[in-house]
C-alpha cells in the first residue's frame, strides 16, 4: 500500500511538472506572436500592461527541468532568457539600449525554475557550458540590434533542434555577416569573437562553421575580421 502510494504521488508530480511546462511554452508562444514583429519587439505595448509577461514568469518559478531531458531543458531556458530580456527592459522602460542599465546582465536576477539567476549565468552556466553547442548564439536574444532576431514563437522541445538550425542559417546568411569578395575578406558579428571557443571546437576554424551553415561558402583563405556591435534596443 505504502509503494502505491508512493508511486501515486511520482505519477502526480510528474503530472504537475509537465502541465506547468506545457502551460509555459504555450503561453510564451502566445505572447511573443503578440508583441515580436519581425525580430523587434513592442516593449511600449508590454509596459503599459506587463500582466501577460508576468505571469509567465510567476508561472516559470514553479518548473523544474533538468539537463539530463536535454530538450526540455534546452527549450526551457531559451524561452526564459529571452523573455527575462523583455522583462530587464519593462523594469527600466524607456532606455535607449541593455546597456543603458548597469548590470543588466550580470547583476540583475530572475526568478526561474528555482533559481535567483542573471541572464549570464543562463547563457553561460546552463546552457553553454552543458551542452558545448554554438547555436545557443543564435537563439538568445540580448534586446540589440545587434542580436540575431528574435522570433515570434517560443523554442519548443519537439522541434527544437530543427529551430536551432533555421535561426543559425538565417543569421550566417544573413546580417550575422558581410562578405567582400573583391578584397577576399569576410566581416562577422562581434559575437563570433567574444564566444571564439564555442565556433573553434574540434579543430574546426570559424569560416569552417560559417560554411556548415551558410549556402553560399566562403573560401578558406579569406581574411576574418568583425564588425562592432549595435546594442540600440531592438524596439518596434
Amino acid at each position: 500500500m505504502k509503494s502505491l502510494a508512493t508511486a501515486i504521488l511520482i505519477l502526480l508530480s510528474f503530472g504537475s511538472y509537465g502541465q506547468h511546462l506545457n502551460d509555459f511554452f504555450s503561453k510564451t508562444d502566445s505572447f511573443l506572436n503578440t508583441h515580436v514583429k519581425d525580430g523587434k519587439v513592442d516593449y511600449k505595448t508590454i509596459h503599459k500592461d506587463p500582466s501577460e509577461l508576468d505571469a509567465i514568469l510567476k508561472n516559470a518559478e514553479k518548473i523544474s527541468v533538468d539537463v539530463s531531458d536535454a530538450d526540455n531543458y534546452q527549450a526551457f531556458w531559451i524561452n526564459a532568457y529571452n523573455l527575462a530580456v523583455i522583462k530587464g527592459i519593462i523594469n527600466n522602460y524607456p532606455i535607449k539600449s541593455p546597456l543603458d542599465h548597469q548590470g543588466f546582465f550580470d547583476k540583475t536576477t530572475y526568478s526561474l525554475a528555482g533559481k535567483n539567476i542573471t541572464l549570464n549565468a543562463i547563457e553561460n552556466t546552463l546552457l553553454r557550458a552543458q551542452f558545448k553547442d554554438a547555436r545557443f548564439h543564435f537563439v538568445l536574444v540580448c534586446g540589440a540590434l545587434g542580436c540575431p532576431p528574435l522570433i515570434n514563437e517560443a523554442y519548443l522541445p519537439s522541434k527544437l533542434n530543427t529551430q536551432l538550425d533555421t535561426q543559425t542559417k538565417l543569421a550566417i546568411n544573413g546580417d550575422f555577416l558581410k562578405v567582400n569578395t573583391k578584397k577576399k575578406r569576410v566581416e562577422a558579428s562581434e559575437i563570433m569573437k567574444w564566444y571564439n571557443e564555442d565556433f573553434t571546437t574540434n579543430g574546426m576554424s570559424e569560416i569552417d562553421f560559417i560554411n556548415t551553415y551558410r549556402t553560399e561558402k566562403i573560401p578558406t583563405n579569406y581574411k576574418l575580421s568583425y564588425f562592432s556591435y549595435n546594442w540600440s534596443l531592438n524596439n518596434q
